[in-house]
């Protein structure tokens, strides 16, 4: 399958804060460099939808037919965010070669050999009349990797520089990270660091009904409770070497009401300001020890908007490198909240192509796979 000079591809982004889909439409040339951004789109969810992908989180009652169910739901949303992206850039459904959809996490179990992202692609090439590429993690699994994180690949190809260490941050649900040094022939590592937002949303979600805490206002209001921290922090996903990868699987409201067990009594504003410096210190810690020469760290997904989150993660960087900088992408010329789609817009793009996207220094797969199954119009 071949790809002409410039080639339009769309990507489609639902991740572990069950938010909503992000959707990007972007002109590639045939080397895979993204050339032109011609437009973007945001679908919420609706409360009701957020809530029945919570409930797949964990093993429940009929869950095979609610699981059929809420893919059909998504399928929906995501033909949504195409035809708003469509319409915004006047772009003709045959002008667009695929959708690069990632579908929703609700298992990630690699060390039983297996992922699960639920989604319904073939219903969305049906409903939009586009070729739709899905399912892009197991094949890695297949050879051997985690299946996660995929972007680092992305990141290299479109954020790696010859003048600076790079690490570029993505803080959604989850947090993870891809190093790109500066020697062009040095490996990339990439892996997921903990919780982005995940433990931060559900908490103020579950006190203050509010679905995430903007700028960290809440946070702010609290103070650190130290013994909490350090039981959070002791968790093993910690001091495991990479590659390795994480979810809700480990991270979930019942694992931090297991931490809070034996500590009662904690003000819930506490609570939050504790797991907002504990997204900051894992991923801080991470970067230390696995890119102390680090020049500039690059930050993108919804954390890049929590400005107190980013001050923490700023602190705690300086403290062992003054000269750290930390910078959102649009510093590169991204959105934060575009570059996820970004990225399995590029790996559509290099399904297409029939060339590998996954880094086995990251993954830990036997070696460069072709990812992905493609759901013909």
């Amino acid at each position: 399958m071949s790809t002409p000079p410039v080639s339009l591809f769309i990507g489609l982004m639902s991740g572990t804060s069950l938010d909503g889909v992000d959707g990007i439409l972007t002109a590639f040339s045939s080397d895979g460099t993204p050339q032109q951004t011609l437009g973007a789109a945001y679908v919420e969810f609706p409360d009701a939808l957020r809530a029945d992908l919570m409930a797949l989180q964990t093993a429940g009652q009929d869950e095979i037919h609610r699981e059929a169910l809420v893919a059909q739901q998504l399928a929906e949303y995501y033909a949504e965010c195409v035809g708003t992206l469509l319409r915004e850039a006047k772009v003709a459904t045959g002008d667009v070669l695929a959708i690069g959809v990632h579908g929703q996490t609700i298992r990630h179990r690699p060390e039983a050999g297996y992922t699960r992202q639920t989604n319904n692609p073939a219903l969305l090439a049906e409903w939009t009349g586009i070729d739709v590429v899905a399912d892009f993690r197991s094949r890695d699994i297949a050879a051997g990797g985690q299946g996660a994180p995929l972007v680092p690949a992305f990141h290299r190809a479109l954020f790696s520089s010859g003048t600076e260490n790079r690490v570029v941050v993505n803080i959604g649900g989850i947090s993870n990270i891809s190093i790109l040094p500066l020697q062009a022939d040095a490996s990339v590592i990439g892996f997921d660091t903990g919780p982005g937002n995940v433990l931060m949303d559900a908490w103020i979600t579950q006190h203050n009904g509010l679905p995430y805490d903007a700028n960290g206002d809440w946070a702010k209001t609290g103070k650190v409770h130290p013994e909490l921290l350090k039981a959070m922090r002791d968790e093993a996903f910690f001091n495991a070497p990479p590659p390795k990868s994480t979810g809700r699987d480990l991270f979930h409201p019942a694992w931090l009401a297991q931490k809070l067990a034996n500590l009662p009594g904690i003000p819930s504003a506490d609570v939050q300001a504790t797991l907002t410096v504990f997204t900051a210190t894992t991923l801080s810690d991470a970067i230390r020890l696995h890119a102390p020469q680090t020049d500039t760290v690059y930050v993108c997904g919804g954390g890049a908007y929590n400005s107190y989150l980013m001050t923490l993660i700023h602190f705690a960087l300086k403290l062992h490198n003054p000269a750290i900088r930390v910078e959102t992408t649009d510093t590169l010329g991204v959105a934060p909240n575009q570059v996820e789609a970004l990225a399995f817009a590029w790996l559509a793009q290099r399904f297409y192509m029939r060339e590998p996207a996954n880094l086995p220094s990251v993954t830990g797969a036997r070696g460069l796979r072709i990812l992905g199954a493609l759901y013909p119009a």
